[in-house]
């Protein structure tokens, strides 16, 4: 459980702005869209689809690192590394267990499958969509594993986009989507405290020090 009194001290370090900030971001922050990535190889895509689900409001991002392990380029996430959890994988097969144990479908994004066009998509589910390697697409293990294929209508000679590409096109659709629906979509109160915590770690120099302060003089 969050410690309230501490968050309302830490928070009391924060600018006014800021707090504010913070609150408009987390009210349009949600949990029921996720998006994974399958051993991208090259660091800018997964450092632009970060930034992507800052943008967007999509809270988790799940990076499968198989066979390519690198870190996220700050430059182009922009400090969105920051503010987006980043669940991280050595195999798919842990990361599609673990997302469907959470109650996730998994939604394989392909431009070759025949059916699923993005103006389609069903919003109710709890959805993650997986994005693949550059040249090879989705593995196998993530088709096979899929509930759903999804697919942006394209009408030109180029038979697909980049993912970053992809992946801002597809959340911006549903994302919009679901705000104007009457689904829950929205975080917990406890999982915004939890966010509004981590943030203030993350944005106080000397979180540690006044941590330990407010304990010692509690």
């Amino acid at each position: 459980m969050i410690d309230l009194e501490l968050l309302e001290h830490l928070e009391s370090y924060l600018t006014e702005s800021r707090k504010q900030r913070f609150d408009t971001v987390l009210a349009q922050r949600t949990k029921h869209f996720t998006v994974a990535t399958e051993d991208v190889y090259q660091l800018h895509n997964t450092s632009a689809v970060i930034r992507s689900c800052d943008v967007f409001g999509v809270q988790e991002v799940n990076i499968v690192e198989e066979r390519n392990t690198k870190t996220i380029d700050r430059e182009i996430a922009m400090g969105a590394q920051k503010w987006v959890d980043l669940n991280r994988y050595q195999d798919v097969k842990s990361c599609l267990s673990d997302l469907k144990q959470k109650g996730y479908q998994i939604v394989a994004t392909t431009p070759h499958a025949n059916d699923g066009e993005l103006y389609d998509f069903d919003i109710t589910k709890k959805s993650c969509f997986f994005f693949g390697r550059e040249t090879e697409g989705l593995s196998e293990e993530v088709l096979n594993e899929a509930d759903s294929f999804l697919k942006i209508p394209m009408v030109g000679f180029t038979e697909s986009l980049n993912i970053s590409v992809s992946a801002a096109i597809i959340l911006q659709h549903v994302t919009t989507k679901l705000k104007h629906s009457d689904i829950d979509w929205q975080l917990s109160e406890n999982e915004i405290n939890e966010k509004r915590l981590d943030w203030c770690k993350k944005t106080l120099k000397s979180y540690d020090d006044i941590v330990s302060r407010f304990y010692a003089e509690k």
